[in-house]
């Protein structure tokens, strides 16, 4: 039997036992590397096919567990929440395959697989140091994807990504040895913030799901992905980290400030912002904020609404990378002020982008409305009024950068001139199923809330919700429109926006700039002062022409020589001798 056919065998046979799910994911990877063109597309493809279907079948438990140092690992626990997460990375995995089926790079085919694996292992995870490998290989795996891209800016955001990720996965380390000698435990459940683990925990959760003056790492590497590799990285890296927020800190009241502050800042980065996969990356923060928001409420409809709206995030806004994907891939442009007018040559990727606008912008009968809600709902029922106003800010804030900056500038704006054509089949068609699950989560709701972990018997389309939400889109829009026609909306520009990066672009360069400039003055007046002395020290020297010079330059017999050097010999012998 060839390898490839003992691979093959090998991974069919594990199908039928409870292998986790990250572990077809790797073997993909590693067939992936001896495969080329259709057979690894099609290999690539039945990995998150099989894997899911095996996936759906398996009953909650733990199906994996060995000790470790006297301590039980549990590398495959099945409950309720890591279902959820699990069924849902495995559809994002196959959309975002399908997407990049016409892409001929080993590397970034090998990085996607390998990093599709590892957010599977880690929502999996069910004690610390299993979570913390899965947390690492996350980091090392989604950086190919940035660099892969094989530009200037691209190598330099990867190295800033992969700093702050690898930094991440030290204090999450640190955290789990303080958890260790606080709880005599890895085991991976409810964790607080009783003591110094669950701080070091919580930080190191905190970057990956890109917190407040955390989050530049997401803002900086995605725009500089390549096209297909952003839409792996908007789906699995800060998911996996709402995912550990709502297993180690369910009701956690620092967690809802949080995440309001979440929602709010990015509106104004994202609105002033030019290039649109950067509008993207603000709103993603934005959306993470109404997850974060409801782990920190905590009560049932608060859980399941930020953790449905986290099944909902990842693939709508896969569907508005994808979008933008497309016209970057197309027209080799990516910036606000240099697109418009493509519609006219792009229709089925302009309706394609409207849909998934319409889902994160949260319009009835799609899939972010069904959600959303219930986050909004349970900060009012639970005395949160101003969170809730800042929510409903967002809400509105998040419509008029994703729901209709992004369309409205790539596609109708103006008429840039560009005629591209729309983009391969296969970016079309994961498109079009993208969409397909907004629309059918939207209209069938009932079928997301029976896989999350509480049921509640929320109804999303009650005639309250509805409204309230319709007219805050009607005035959004007419907010938008009116600024536009007044020419107060804020211009596309082509330029550079810092936000907190301002920290380590601009303010430590110019005071390591000014610092090291005072050390260089201050190093050439002693050095200078240092010469002058010497010189002095010399020019005193040389003036005393019967002193130390001609006693040091006198010349002396040899045989006077040799006898003093003898006597000094015998000085040496005589003082060891009597010691």
């Amino acid at each position: 039997m060839t390898p490839m056919g003992a691979a093959l065998k090998g991974v069919l046979m594990m199908w039928m036992l409870e292998i986790p799910p990250f572990v077809p994911f790797f073997i993909g990877a590693l067939i992936a590397i001896f495969t080329r063109g259709a057979l690894r597309g099609a290999i690539m493809l039945a990995t998150p096919i099989l894997s899911g279907l095996h996936l759906w079948g398996m009953p909650e438990g733990i199906h994996l567990q060995f000790a470790f140092l006297d301590y039980q690992l549990l590398p495959y626990r099945v409950d309720k929440l890591s279902l959820i997460f699990g069924y849902v990375f495995h559809i994002a995995a196959l959309i975002a395959i399908v997407y990049s089926l016409h892409v001929r790079d080993t590397m970034q085919q090998v990085a996607s697989m390998l990093y599709a694996g590892s957010g599977l292992g880690a929502v999996f995870a069910g004690d610390l140091l299993t979570l913390f490998i899965f947390w690492e290989c996350l980091a090392f795996t989604s950086v190919f994807l940035i660099w892969a891209r094989r530009t200037e800016k691209s190598y330099a955001a990867g190295l800033r990504y992969l700093i702050t990720h690898v930094l991440s996965g030290v204090i999450l380390l640190v955290g789990a040895l303080f958890y260790v000698a606080e709880h005599d435990t890895l085991k991976f459940d409810y964790i607080g913030l009783d003591g110094i683990a669950g701080w070091l925990i919580f930080i190191a959760f905190g970057v990956k799901c890109a917190f407040p003056m955390a989050h530049n790492w997401l803002t900086d590497a995605y725009p500089e992905a390549t096209v297909t590799g952003t839409v792996f990285l908007s789906a699995f890296t800060t998911k996996v980290a709402v995912y550990a927020l709502a297993r180690g800190y369910p009701g956690t009241e620092l967690l809802i400030y949080i995440g309001a502050a979440m929602t709010c800042f990015p509106i104004f980065f994202a609105v002033i912002e030019n290039d649109l996969r950067r509008v993207l990356a603000y709103s993603l923060i934005n959306q993470v904020g109404f997850m974060v928001v409801g782990i920190g409420i905590g009560t049932a409809l608060a859980l399941n609404g930020a953790i449905s709206h986290a099944f909902n995030d990842v693939i709508f806004k896969g569907l508005l990378f994808m979008s933008m994907g497309a016209v970057l891939h197309m027209t080799g442009r990516i910036n606000g002020s240099d697109l418009g007018g493509l519609y006219k040559t792009m229709p089925k990727t302009t309706v394609l982008c409207i849909i998934g606008a319409a889902s994160i912008s949260a319009f009835p009968l799609f899939s972010g409305f069904v959600s959303k809600s219930m986050v909004m709902s349970a900060a009012l029922e639970n005395g949160h009024d101003w969170i809730w106003l800042m929510l409903l800010f967002a809400s509105a804030g998040v419509f008029h950068h994703a729901g209709i900056k992004i369309p409205y500038f790539a596609f109708f704006a103006h008429d840039s001139g560009i005629r591209a054509n729309d983009p391969p089949n296969n970016m079309v068609l994961a498109m079009t199923i993208a969409a397909g699950l907004c629309i059918a989560i939207g209209i069938y709701p009932s079928a997301l809330y029976s896989l999350l972990p509480y049921d509640t018997g929320y109804n999303p389309y009650d005639a309250t919700h509805v409204l309230a939400q319709t007219q805050l889109l009607f005035f959004s829009a007419l907010a938008f429109v009116w600024l536009n026609l007044k020419g107060k909306y804020p211009p596309e520009l082509r330029s550079t926006n810092l936000d907190f990066d301002w920290i380590y672009r601009r303010a430590v360069p110019n005071v390591l700039q000014k610092t090291f400039s005072i050390i260089w003055k201050v190093d050439g007046a002693l050095r200078k002062g240092f010469l002058v002395r010497l010189d002095r020290c010399l020019d005193f020297i040389a003036q005393k022409n019967g002193g130390i010079s001609n006693l040091l330059s006198r010349t002396y017999p040899a045989g006077s020589m040799v006898m003093w050097v003898a006597v000094i010999l015998a000085a040496y012998l005589f003082l060891s001798f009597i010691r």
